[in-house]
């Protein structure tokens, strides 16, 4: 029998504990469960996570492919890195920013920083981000703003200490079904309670003490009337507030009237009011997509931010804490140089590039100026400033919006993907590169909370196959000769990565593969072998009369935390008469992101209203198990299986994430500060299966 491997778990960002085991014969896993030593979990592991790890959906890359005379035909390695490498540095001919990079939230730390070395520092261009950005950017920007870096000031040990758990715009049973038993279980225990805020009414909503169902987009509305709610009703922690924090006074004048923002963000009074109340407790306030991806969203996250810093919602128990989607979309944010050099340092910092630059061996001048538009304007990029694309990990194919635009748009570059299965992006490749995946890499990833612990590998992967780590070493070589001073291996590039966080706020010096080993998970900052992170900001201390006395902390040029002053703007396509409804995407709770491992091949569900389906359906065609029709916005239209559900509010259309055609409905709008797009409210129709006029609208999006 095999050896038992301990790892870490990659589907979602809670970062479990697992043990796998190799089959005994050949390539795969025999069996994956919860590693009850891990200190993350204690051996608690959802089933998704265990069954995607261990018998996944979806078609495998298992060969290398070219696309020759428009097929794509399988190749040895050194044909396609050599046509990879051709194709790229064909482009880089018209200068650095020819070449674009995407990376994702599903590599280890190693592959992610590796990646952005090649991109920042082998090829020089601005064109460079990964697919975090289109889940968490609006919350890291807010983060920044209110705090000076990035990353939830709360842990997991906060949430058994909490009265209150406040879900806003997030679906944790569905999305982190671990964590949001820690969630659950604190809330059931007496005088505490779990509220939360979304259109629908989720799995979480359903076990929730209270739901407030605000209009979709409604969310910074509603936030702002809550505080202006707590100022009314002297609920300010004027003690904090003034020890603390800068900008209120500022923010205060600006506070709407209650009763019109809430009137605007649709939601009653007695609502606001259970709110503001609420926040009297210890509260951890997180939230998720249904914040963040919106052209509103590093205003709303930020919004919810200053109700915790209002109510004095700093402190252990209480805070703010977004809920992370991808695995390692918190060691992307801090290791890949894709918003800041690693550790959090600054691309307006002369010092930071000169550090970078030395660490590199490249010359200050190769590195960009800035960290680049963001997913959607690189798409916009291409063809115009943009010849080639190197996507690593990542679906834009299917995970972005207005996705017909983006496919037009990779037809016209050079394309080169990496990818474990055969994704849509994949068919649109000139090159293909089979990467590993879950249980045959190694290396590093780090949860939502901070913590970062191994990835390891179990079984061995076949011969067609190579790691990401491998792969961008191989084109590194081709593109940006001397960049690795050897092929790189995970150690070695952990240990550099985690050099270059030194004095940061975002320190891994601390941590190594032996530390790692020893300790199986530490949370950072971690500056010292003996030192981890813990609640961010805070201090507890004895004063020289012996007293108990609390401290702030924060990294901005006051040393404060800052509120912010971000009004909500209008949503930017709203409904009408042609378009009457309004679209929202989210998570199912049995399917993985753009749906590669947990594949769909009927039409997506759409879920209404029992009222908009009675409404609907003289317009749509009965099959044998339900109504179909077809959603269209003013991009595309899309075939859809209905189905009437009470926790869809009327006029809403809810569809999945997970299916790849969704996002050709969605809009392209995107937050003005954090670039990340507003997947969650665009507007549509239904139509019936075979309306001429669909016909129309389908070949114009085509």
């Amino acid at each position: 029998m095999t050896e038992l491997v301990p790892t870490t778990c990659m589907r979602c960002a809670v970062g479990c504990g697992h043990v796998q085991q190799a089959v005994d014969r050949g390539y795969g896993l025999e069996s994956v469960r919860g590693d009850a030593a891990h200190p993350v979990s204690n051996g608690l592991a959802c089933q998704r996570g265990i069954s995607e790890s261990a018998d996944p959906d979806g078609e495998w890359l298992t060969r290398p492919l070219v696309r020759r005379d428009g097929e794509l035909v399988a190749t040895t390695w050194e044909t396609a890195l050599e046509r990879a490498a051709e194709g790229l540095d064909t482009a880089l001919e018209g200068g650095r920013d020819r070449v674009a990079v995407l990376g994702s939230g599903q590599q280890t730390n190693e592959a992610a920083y590796a990646l952005g070395k090649l991109a920042r520092g082998g090829i020089g261009t601005r064109y460079y981000d990964a697919n975090t950005t289109l889940c968490m950017a609006s919350a890291v920007t807010a983060y920044y703003d209110a705090f000076g870096s990035d990353a939830p000031p709360p842990t997991y040990d906060d949430v058994p200490e909490a009265e209150t758990h406040l879900v806003w715009g997030a679906n944790p049973a569905a999305a982190h079904p671990v964590l949001f038993r820690w969630i659950n279980q604190s809330a059931d225990a007496e005088d505490s309670e779990l509220l939360v805020v979304d259109p629908i009414d989720s799995e979480t909503a359903e076990v929730a003490d209270h739901r407030v169902p605000l209009e979709p987009g409604g969310d910074l509305a509603l936030a702002r009337a809550v505080l202006a709610r707590i100022v009314e009703t002297d609920r300010v922690d004027e003690a904090f507030v003034a020890d603390a924090t800068t900008g209120f006074d500022q923010l205060r004048e600006e506070l709407p009237d209650p009763a019109r923002a809430a009137e605007r963000a649709g939601v009653s009074m007695a609502d606001v009011d259970r709110l503001a109340a609420a926040l009297e407790n210890r509260t951890l306030v997180y939230w998720g997509m249904g914040i963040n991806q919106s052209v509103n969203g590093t205003d709303a996250a930020g919004a919810l931010i200053d109700l915790c810093l209002a109510t004095g919602n700093l402190r252990p128990g209480s805070g703010p804490f977004s809920l992370t989607g991808q695995a390692n979309s918190m060691g992307t944010r801090v290791c890949s140089s894709k918003g800041t050099w690693p550790g959090q340092r600054s691309f307006d910092d002369p010092a930071a590039r000169e550090l970078v630059a030395e660490t590199w061996g490249v010359p200050p001048s190769r590195l960009p100026t800035d960290p680049g538009p963001g997913p959607v304007g690189i798409v916009d990029a291409i063809d115009e400033e943009v010849d080639a694309v190197y996507a690593v990990a990542t679906n834009p194919v299917a995970g972005m919006p207005d996705a017909t635009n983006v496919r037009e748009r990779l037809d016209d570059a050079f394309l080169v993907v990496q990818d474990a299965f055969r994704s849509e992006t994949v068919e649109h490749a000139d090159v293909v590169l089979p990467a590993a995946t879950w249980g045959e890499s190694e290396g590093t990833t780090t949860n939502m909370e901070r913590t970062v612990s191994r990835v390891r590998a179990a079984t061995e992967t076949p011969s067609g196959v190579r790691t990401d780590l491998e792969l961008i070493g191989a084109l590194a070589d081709r593109l940006a000769p001397g960049l690795f001073d050897d092929p790189p291996e995970p150690e070695p590039v952990f240990d550099e990565l985690a050099a270059m966080t030194e004095g940061t706020p975002a320190d891994l010096s601390g941590l190594s593969y032996d530390r790692l080993e020893a300790e199986l998970a530490v949370r950072w900052p971690a500056p010292e072998p003996d030192a981890a992170g813990g609640y961010r900001y805070y201090e507890e201390r004895t004063d020289a009369s012996g007293d108990e006395a609390e401290t702030w902390s924060f990294p901005t040029p006051s040393g404060r935390a800052r509120f912010s002053d971000g009004q909500a703007e209008p949503l930017p396509e709203p409904t009408d008469d042609d378009y009457p409804f309004t679209l929202t995407t989210a998570r199912r709770p049995d399917a993985y992101n753009t749906g590669v491992r947990t594949r769909e091949d009927d039409p997506p569900t759409a879920r209404v209203s029992p009222a908009t389906a009675v409404a609907v359906a003289d317009d749509l065609e009965q099959g044998t198990d339900g109504r179909y029709g077809r959603v269209v916005s003013r991009r595309a239209s899309i075939t859809v299986r209905l189905e009437a559900d009470e926790s869809i509010p009327d006029g809403v259309i809810w569809l999945p994430i997970h299916h790849p055609a969704v996002n050709d409905l969605t809009l392209p709008a995107v937050d003005p500060r954090s670039r990340e797009p507003n997947f969650k409210q665009c507007a549509v129709r239904l139509a019936p299966p075979r309306d001429p006029e669909l016909e129309a609208v389908v070949e114009a999006s085509a």
